[in-house]
């Protein structure tokens, strides 16, 4: 067997290129290489004649090609996949050939729109330049004409001056019978010709020597001008100004210039504006910068004004009015006395007219004692369990809902705490009330915050329904509930008064319609109506910051509609309605009257209470918004500046003996806040009280860490937790956070702290008298007083005092007590001893001791 064994040895594939490259080295060393160049080998299958024997068949042999010619090792199945991908790969060929054809034909279309486009423009242009440079031309021409006439007529004059004077200096007439020679002065001087050899005829007057100069300096001029385009070359003179051709033409740039001016001043672009006397609003104060905006006038201008009269000043100070009204007088524009307060006049305080005025929902406060059973009412109305969300099942802020009764009507519902801790949120609960429920217990009778809700009801002047619950209780007694709101002037409709009562149970349902058909009957007596179509206004009820969302407020619309998009301002604060979300978590587009919604998009947290006022612009939000704040730290700063040296020494004196306890308060609303900042006013006497350094909505920050560690006060969270920075910092520092979600469990913790700053009180038992019989002198001792006890006892670790016709003379301590020689701890009545004084020997025969002990008697606030 041969090596070749009948086939081609391994090689190539196919003639190789060789060709040779000649290197180049350093010091003109060359180098002849001979290179190959191999070509990859790409099989492709023999194709089938159709007239071949089987190219109709269907065998796989027959599609695969000759065997023989295949490369070795290639199966027939392999074979037919690389056919197959063969074919493929030729089809995606063909396919993005087509494609780019495609690409190629729209990239072309493309780029002829273009340069169709670019084209037109450059067309357009074009035309746009030609009828300007006709038009430059046209104008030229005009001016070149006018100009010719101009010298026309000036040659026509000087030739009649001349001719005037040569008929006075020529000899005879026949000298000047030659019509030509008299017409030769009148022709234009313009050509050699007809200037030097005209006047060198003979029988022509010589020209003068002034006329001769002028010649020279036309000749000099026109030998200046060079080309056809008529632009100057050298220095322009009169007669080259004048003269018709070879004068200054104008240039491109200043033909533009010309047409700009043309079109401005068709425009009245040109025109200087005529000065415009305004209306300037003049506070008691204004900043210059701020008056100059007002003017519209420069404020270096008016700092310039005001350096002028002697005021050295600059735009970010303020000036007082009456020099602010010199300034605006100077300028030419007239003041316009206003008072700071006037920013809040673009609130629309315009009465509404009895045809805008349309039916609302009636606004219901359900108020009454701790655990009478409010929140339960109301869930009982809403079908929705509210009070299992309160802690301790303690409703802590006010929370406002919108219930539809069976017969259709809408009611709305606010739900305010009931214990003596929210007396001013109940406050503000009745102040946007239409009706009050009085929640009474049946099995409890009226108690305190029950009084205090009716006072807030006629404070308030709202009509009231009487609901007595807890019916279904064995030992419930309306009666009694009814008797005892005798002794507050309210008389129910049962003992013949106008006071609807209604015996219900929230429990079990019971009385519930008839509630809900007292509140209507209610609300048709009082024709409760608002006008929906103008700038919404309403209370804030209660107002928080949320993390996620930022300050918050529950707010409820009293008059006109309030929509997402409005510019309101809001006590001290103002924003935009980002959105609005009711009572059910859904957010809407709009709330009308008698409406709680929560507003979202305030610039910061307002207090609860607070008034919203829908307004025009911004400018006026925030603009009142300062106002306000200005004013609540004028009103500070004017309490402060109120009180005398004299009373600040003194406050800082009893401020000495008055122990405080610092702390922060944090809490999740405005109206838990201000409930717990009362409560720890409440909480104290003479000797001690509990100071708020600080109370905010939100959770506790680092800045609140901080704030603590240096007054050395605990921070106080109420429904809120510290951030995990604000943890770790206080960790670290040594703050105290203590959390807490029943306002009960804080007043009595923070009660227990404050009673342990009180001094304990000492309290003295007289345990015996001893009365001196006679006084001794001890050497290395002192004096030693003999003495018999005549009542109780003498111990030597008692306090003693030493009495002199019943007047104390000394106050100590027993230095010895001894009985006979021996020292001992207490002398019984009736025994005699020997006493000696710690630090005092003036004692005297007759004299009294009085022995007592003391005890301290630790002391709490009530």
């Amino acid at each position: 067997m041969s090596d070749t064994d009948g086939k081609k040895p391994l090689g190539l594939g196919g003639a190789p290129r060789s060709g040779q490259v000649k290197q180049s080295f350093s010091h003109g060393r060359t180098k002849s290489v001979v290179v190959e160049t191999k070509r990859k080998r790409v099989v492709v299958p023999t194709p089938v004649k159709p007239g071949a024997p089987g190219a109709g068949g269907s065998s796989a042999a027959t599609n695969l090609g000759d065997p023989s010619k295949r490369p070795a090792g290639i199966s027939d199945a392999e074979m037919e996949r690389r056919l197959a991908a063969l074919r493929a790969a030729k089809a995606r060929e063909a396919e993005d050939a087509v494609r780019r054809a495609e690409e190629d034909r729209q990239r072309e279309e493309e780029r002829a729109r273009r340069r169709e486009e670019i084209e037109a423009k450059e067309r357009e242009d074009r035309e746009r330049a030609e009828a300007l440079r006709l038009k430059a031309e046209e104008e030229e021409r005009a001016a070149k004409a006018e100009a010719a006439a101009k010298v026309a007529a000036a040659e026509a004059r000087r030739a009649d001056v001349l001719g005037t004077r040569s008929r006075s200096t020529l000899p005879p007439p026949a000298a000047a019978a030659k019509p030509a020679d008299r017409a030769a002065p009148a022709a234009p001087a313009s050509t050699e010709d007809a200037r030097g050899p005209a006047s060198a005829k003979p029988g022509l007057p010589t020209p003068r020597k002034t006329d001769r100069e002028k010649d020279d300096r036309n000749d000099r001029g026109a030998k200046r001008t060079t080309g056809d385009d008529g632009r100057r070359s050298g220095k322009l003179t009169l007669s080259d100004a004048l003269a018709g051709e070879g004068g200054r033409q104008r240039s491109l740039a200043a033909m533009k210039r010309k047409q700009e001016k043309a079109r401005a001043k068709a425009l009245g672009l040109g025109q200087k504006a005529e000065k415009q006397v305004r209306d300037v609003q003049l506070p008691e104060t204004i900043v210059v910068s701020e008056l100059a905006n007002r003017m519209a006038e420069r404020a270096a201008d008016v700092v310039k004004a005001l350096m002028k009269m002697g005021m050295m000043v600059t735009m970010n100070q303020s000036i007082d009015a009456d020099t602010a009204e010199l300034v605006i007088e100077e300028f030419g524009h007239k003041a316009v006395r206003v008072s700071d307060a006037d920013v809040e006049q673009v609130i629309d305080t315009v009465k509404d007219k009895d045809d805008d005025l349309k039916s609302r929902p009636p606004i219901v406060t359900i108020m009454g004692h701790v655990d009478h059973g409010k929140t339960s009412l109301l869930d009982a109305i809403r079908k929705a369990n509210v009070v299992s969300g309160e802690a301790g099942g303690i409703t802590q802020h006010i929370g406002a809902y919108q219930v539809k009764t069976p017969n259709g009507q809408l009611v709305t519902f606010l739900d305010t705490p009931g214990h003596a801790a929210f007396t001013s949120m109940r406050s503000r609960g009745a102040q946007v009330t239409d009706i009050v429920i009085l929640v009474v217990a049946a099995d409890d009778a009226v108690m305190p915050q029950t009084v205090e809700a009716i006072n807030h009801a006629k404070a308030a002047k709202v009509p009231m329904i009487v609901a007595i619950n807890k019916i279904d209780k064995h030992e419930a007694n309306p009666t009694k509930v009814r008797t005892d709101l005798l002794q507050h002037e309210i008389v129910v409709e049962a003992m013949s008064g106008d006071v609807q009562d209604v015996e219900v149970s929230a429990k079990t349902g019971l009385g519930l319609d008839d509630l809900l058909e007292a509140i209507s009957l209610q609300a048709e007596v009082l024709e409760l109506r608002a006008n929906p179509d103008r700038a919404a206004s309403g209370a804030v009820i209660e107002a928080k910051l949320d993390v996620g969302r930022g300050p918050v407020a529950t707010v409820l619309v009293q008059n006109g509609t309030l929509r997402k998009g409005d510019i309101f301002v809001v006590g001290e604060q103002w924003g935009k309605v980002r959105a609005l979300i009711n009572d059910k978590g859904e957010t809407v587009a709009e709330a009308g009257p008698s409406v709680p919604v929560e507003v979202l998009g305030l610039s910061g947290t307002p207090s609860a209470g607070d008034t919203l006022n829908v307004v025009e612009t911004e400018a006026q939000a925030r603009e009142i918004a300062d106002y306000r704040i200005k004013t609540a730290k004028d009103k500070r700063a004017a309490a402060g500046a109120a009180t005398t040296l004299e009373q600040l020494m003194a406050k800082a004196k009893a401020d000495q003996s008055v122990a405080e306890l610092p702390i922060l308060i944090k809490a999740d609303v405005q109206g838990s806040a201000e409930a717990i900042v009362q409560a720890m006013e409440k909480i104290g006497n003479d000797e001690v009280r509990v100071r708020v350094l600080h109370s905010g909505v939100g959770a506790i920050t680092d800045t609140d860490v901080a704030l603590a560690e240096a007054s050395k006060a605990p921070i106080i969270g109420f429904n809120v937790r510290a951030n995990a920075t604000a943890r770790a910092s206080a960790t670290q520092k040594g703050v105290e956070l203590r959390y807490y979600s029943i306002i009960y469990d804080l007043v009595d913790d923070i009660k227990a702290a404050a009673s342990g700053l009180l001094k304990a009180e000492v309290r003295e038992h007289f345990i015996g008298y001893a009365r001196i019989l006679e006084v001794f002198k001890v050497s290395n001792v002192g004096k030693v007083a003999g003495c018999l006890v005549t009542e109780g006892v003498a111990r030597r670790s008692a306090g003693v005092r030493l009495l002199r016709d019943n007047v104390v003379i000394h106050e100590g301590t027993l230095k010895t007590l001894k009985r006979f020689k021996d020292e001992v701890k207490e002398v019984i009545s009736g025994q005699e001893c020997g006493m000696a004084f710690e630090n005092y020997e003036d004692i005297r025969q007759n004299d009294v001791i009085e022995i007592f002990e003391r005890e301290e008697v630790q002391r709490t606030l009530d």
